[in-house]
């Protein structure tokens, strides 16, 4: 036990000290050590994630406490860590991709000026840092702090080419959308303290039979509140797909290892409070669901190859908030991994894409890549597979695990999930198909200048791709092999407490096969008639009408949130800026120094230097003190 609490500090710290050595060195370190720190300290964290893992594995917390974050009498709050088995798998998660995407990303952002190059792999390595102490934290503020972090982070990256005006509004979109979220995790936090006196996990957790059914219901919806801005629901999610717009390492960084993910994870380390906030978890599933219904709509119709994949992300969101309204919560955490690998995958494919095609994202401009980017084409047909949820891939076992506990908890549930399945294999097919199968429909210049990545794309790809494909394999249901799911045995004990008050529905092994037979032959049939459809797509000017139009404008939420948020806002910030602030505050501030200066300037007229004037001022001054006595 000693020697992982003397090892657990150096999994957060070891990126921070990547981001101190590339920030304030960027001017001096060459492109080739900004990688080499900031890959090597991510990987250096890994390797120390692999080994708590594996202390952890026999069903072991540790908690480390450091110092005293905030100590008055009322309130003490330790800058503690805790290490246990659901924040040890995430620690395998942001560590092991996000070391792949740091890899990735020395070939992907060469072109880059050295000292943009050692800035890009600071915030990189910041963003880890901050994912790093939101899992780690033993209490509700710690995990705040990371928290506020990767929304820092994320605007820093967003932004990054911030000489592109329409990247920053983005980089100013996700901030500013993820501080509503963050105002609903600070009102349950400061509602937590005020009835329980704590925010340590193991206090708040041991205390919950104390708090009523009001105050658990308050708490745990203001804390989903955050977790629908950090982790893209309904109606906080037009940022996500915006998110896109910085590097793409950066997105497969955001969508797939860190900062969308932090949602789940709090609540899933939450699991008791809406284990017994039926409320809570029905509100949770609902706007999953939805979330995950709208944002496959949208992905149907949209031409941006990285745009699918962000409105992917938001969709593939919805299905492990699914889970946890369900009370699935492994199931989620599982989807949560095995998206990870196959997201992560599909980001990095469309960066070689991108990459190959001189910056092209329009996927009607694609075609033919098949020939010309061999190891990109199968790794990225392999994540298509798995997020289509075909067996035996990664994909198909989460989120099997997820629809199951759906129809358990409601039918509709489960057939609304399997509808937005078939979705999410059509639109993913319909990439791949207009990106690598027909005719290339490029430019003459664009296939000329057409070929595989280098080495230090394609090894993250190949990796990526093995976890794609056998990731889910340590998930696989007691309907196929008994006791068989070995990460429901490892997660065990944090959600013992929900388990033990949970009263589990629970279908049999043949409704169970009718289920997943059922999802996977939707789910196939859509996808072979994406595959047919778009194998041979030849690109017309002819525009999208009717409901297709819809789509690709995406509902219209952001035309709809414009005209009913942000003009409002807009004018009346106008409003009190030229009127309230510049007339009204302005002009009390300013009046009251024109006053004194335009009476000093009048009463200095009265010295004239003219000894008449004197003595009559004197006279009638007497003159004025005898009228007052008199009075």
């Amino acid at each position: 036990m000693r020697n992982v609490l003397h090892m657990v500090w150096l999994i957060p710290v070891l990126p921070l000290l990547g981001f101190l050595l590339n920030g304030l060195g960027r001017k001096k370190v060459s492109k080739g050590l900004a990688g080499i720190i900031g890959s090597g300290t991510v990987f250096m964290s890994f390797l120390i994630s692999v080994y708590v893992f594996f202390s952890v594995k026999g069903g072991n917390t540790y908690v480390a406490h450091y110092f005293d974050f905030i100590n008055i009498d009322a309130l003490k709050i330790g800058f503690d860590f805790q290490v246990d088995q659901l924040s040890s798998l995430f620690l395998l998660i942001i560590t092991g991709v996000g070391f792949l995407i740091h890899v990735y990303s020395t070939a992907y952002m060469h072109d880059e000026e050295p000292k943009d190059f050692a800035k890009y792999f600071a915030f990189l390595n910041l963003f880890v840092f901050s994912m790093l102490l939101l899992v780690m934290g033993a209490n509700y503020v710690i995990m705040f702090i990371g928290w506020e972090g990767v929304g820092l982070c994320s605007y820093l990256l967003i932004g990054f080419w911030f000489k592109n005006t329409s990247y920053n509004i983005a980089a100013k979109k996700a901030f500013i959308m993820n501080r509503i979220g963050d105002l609903g995790f600070l009102l349950a936090v400061f509602w937590l303290v005020s009835k329980v006196g704590s925010v340590d996990f193991h206090n708040v957790f041991a205390n919950v039979s104390k708090l009523t059914t009001t105050d658990i219901t308050g708490i745990t919806l203001l804390l989903f509140v955050g977790a629908m801005g950090k982790s893209a629901q309904i109606p906080l999610y037009t940022w996500l797909p915006d998110a896109m717009a910085g590097p793409t390492p950066v997105s497969a960084l955001i969508h797939a290892a860190t900062m969308v993910t932090a949602g789940i994870y709090m609540i899933a380390r939450s699991n008791i409070l809406y284990t017994m906030a039926p409320v809570s978890q029905t509100v949770v599933a609902v706007v999953g669901l939805s979330t995950a219904i709208l944002a496959a709509t949208i992905a149907l119709k949209q031409n941006d190859i990285k745009k699918v994949l962000a409105y992917s992300t938001v969709s593939q969101l919805g299905y492990m908030f699914l889970g946890l309204g369900v009370g699935a919560y492994t199931g989620a955490v599982f989807h949560v991994m095995t998206h990870a690998f196959f997201k992560a995958l599909l980001f990095l494919g469309a960066g070689s894409v991108i990459h190959a095609m001189s910056g092209e994202q329009d996927i009607r401009n694609m075609g033919g890549l098949k020939k010309y980017m061999s190891i990109t084409h199968i790794t990225f047909l392999l994540a298509c597979l798995a997020i289509a949820g075909m067996p035996p891939f990664s994909g198909f076992f989460s989120k099997d695990e997820i629809l199951a506990a759906a129809f358990a908890k409601n039918p509709l549930f489960w057939g609304v999930g399997v509808a937005g399945a078939m979705m999410t294999a059509f639109y993913m097919f319909r990439l791949y198909a207009m990106t690598f199968l027909g005719k290339f429909r490029g430019t003459h210049e664009q296939e000329h200048h057409l070929h595989e990545s280098p080495k230090a794309i394609t090894i993250p790809l190949i990796i990526l791709a093995i976890l794609s494909v056998a990731g889910g394999w340590i998930g696989i249901p007691e309907v196929f092999m008994h006791g068989g799911h070995r990460l429901e045995e490892f997660l065990a004990p944090v959600f013992a407490q929900s388990n033990a008050i949970t009263v589990k529905h629970e279908a049999n092994h043949a409704t169970e096969y009718i289920l997943m037979g059922t999802s996977v032959v939707l789910a196939l049939v859509a996808l072979l008639y994406a595959w047919n459809r778009f194998s041979k797509y030849q690109r017309t000017d002819k525009e999208e009408a009717g409901l297709g139009k819809v789509l690709e404008n995406k509902w219209y939420v952001d035309e709809l949130y414009d005209s009913i948020i942000v003009r409002p806002v807009m004018s009346i910030a106008k409003y009190f800026n030229n009127v309230v602030e510049k007339k009204g505050i302005d002009g009390f501030v300013n009046g009251i120094g024109k006053a004194v200066n335009y009476s000093s300037r009048q009463i200095r007229l009265l010295q004239s230097g003219q000894v008449g004037i004197y003595v009559l001022m004197m006279v009638l001054g007497i003159l004025i003190l005898m009228i007052v006595q008199l009075l």
